[in-house]
């Protein structure tokens, strides 16, 4: 996934505009009352303009200078200015400009949480072991515990609603704000207030941390079985060679067929999710890319490994992003039948660019279209076999025995 510079001023705006707007239905005609020519509530206030040099703005657009001119005042003018905290000014407007922006996929990276999105995609991390996301309505949800982690043995489970950490709400916070309270170090316990997924009350649930391994591909199947069930939990930087080490393996050991799990995958590096595509098609389009004005076509390189392994893909409701791209390439394709449930529909090309302040701006830039030209985005995509239950553990089941049966029904042919 790729990884914005933009000028500071631009994010001095919202912090500002809230400060000083007007509530609906405030009388703001007014006669001047003091020799100051501003008075105090409840008398009538004197609007004019700001006299004195108020710095320099330059370089600032045209339609932004009324922001520079209301942070100058406030910061030459304002009875409380000595104790302003500039950092708090900068990273509140910006996260108050993202706000104007209502798009959940766009949001700001404190320089302190800067880490957590890099160590996601890298080796291991320190904390409860889950992936989450940040909806629509601003609530943290889990996608998925980690397998073997301290989230999921502590009763945390998919779809789970984060409310507080430590007894302190979450509520509007950013995805990698919320994300920085929860993790620590190991050894420490984190109480967590969580919504169960069709409970009306919450529950708190302590959870210790611990190291947290992230293996993003694991053998499902027994080793040497004629049917593979390789997950791929996330798309990672070593994600393409371990799916190509294992299939290989397995192939020489006599694998007929392949079921290449994307359940609960939230994603994760583009060009790793390329790489996998290429394993299984030998041409054709694997994705449709827009941007702005610009249309791009990304294309199947002959050569992969297995293209021509009967396979079944299995997938469900957080399936996200890379998932789904590769989901809509072996569909559009005709390269793999798709068991399970309608995906997220996450659809959005994101690009991350670091700020002079030390932290950054994860922004969308651009929409996925499957090769048909179906869009992912609020939508997600319909497998070709539906299998779900309100009971979780049984929609797993019924859908990794479904695929059983459809690779039997494809060998046999």
């Amino acid at each position: 996934m790729a990884r914005l510079m933009t000028f500071i001023f631009a994010f001095l705006c919202f912090t500002v505009i809230a400060a000083c707007s007007s509530e609906p239905g405030e009388d703001s005609s007014s006669t001047d009352t003091s020799e100051y020519g501003e008075a105090s509530a409840p008398y009538p206030i004197t609007s004019q303009h700001a006299e004195g040099d108020l710095g320099s703005s330059q370089g600032t657009p045209k339609e932004l200078e009324s922001i520079w001119e209301a942070w100058a005042l406030l910061n030459r003018e304002h009875i409380d200015r000595a104790s302003f905290d500039p950092e708090v000014f900068e990273e509140s407007a910006i996260k108050g400009l993202i706000d104007a922006v209502e798009d959940t996929h766009t949001s700001y990276v404190d320089p302190l949480v800067l880490e957590i999105e890099q160590s996601d995609l890298s080796g291991q991390f320190e904390g409860i072991g889950a992936h989450v996301r940040r909806r629509e309505d601003g609530m943290i949800q889990i996608i998925s515990p980690i397998e073997g982690g301290p989230a999921e043995a502590a009763g945390i489970l998919a779809g789970d609603i984060i409310l507080a950490v430590d007894g302190e709400s979450i509520e509007g916070l950013e995805l990698l704000e919320a994300v920085s309270k929860i993790r620590g170090p190991k050894g420490s316990t984190v109480s967590l207030t969580v919504k169960h997924i069709g409970q009306l009350e919450s529950v708190v649930i302590d959870v210790l941390r611990d190291v947290i391994a992230l293996p993003s591909v694991l053998l499902r199947s027994d080793p040497g079985a004629d049917i593979t069930h390789i997950r791929i939990t996330e798309f990672k930087g070593d994600t393409p060679t371990r799916l190509f080490e294992i299939l290989n393996t397995e192939l020489e050991s006599g694998s007929k067929g392949l079921i290449l799990d994307l359940r609960s995958n939230p994603g994760g590096y583009l060009q790793q999710v390329f790489d996998i595509a290429n394993m299984f098609l030998d041409e054709g389009v694997i994705l449709l890319e827009e941007r702005q004005n610009e249309k791009v076509t990304w294309q199947a390189s002959p050569g992969g490994i297995a293209i021509e392994l009967p396979m079944v893909l299995l997938v469900n409701k957080y399936s996200a992003s890379g998932s789904e791209i590769l989901m809509g390439a072996f569909q559009d394709n005709g390269r793999a039948r798709v068991i399970g449930e309608q995906t997220f529909g996450k659809g959005t090309v994101n690009v991350f660019r670091k700020l002079s302040n030390g932290g950054g701006l994860y922004m969308s830039v651009g929409r996925w279209y499957t090769p048909n030209q179906r869009p992912i985005e609020g939508e997600g995509l319909v497998p070709d076999i539906s299998i779900t239950s309100r009971d979780s553990q049984e929609a797993d089941i019924k859908q990794v025995d479904a695929a059983y049966e459809e690779l039997k029904k494809i060998l046999q042919k």
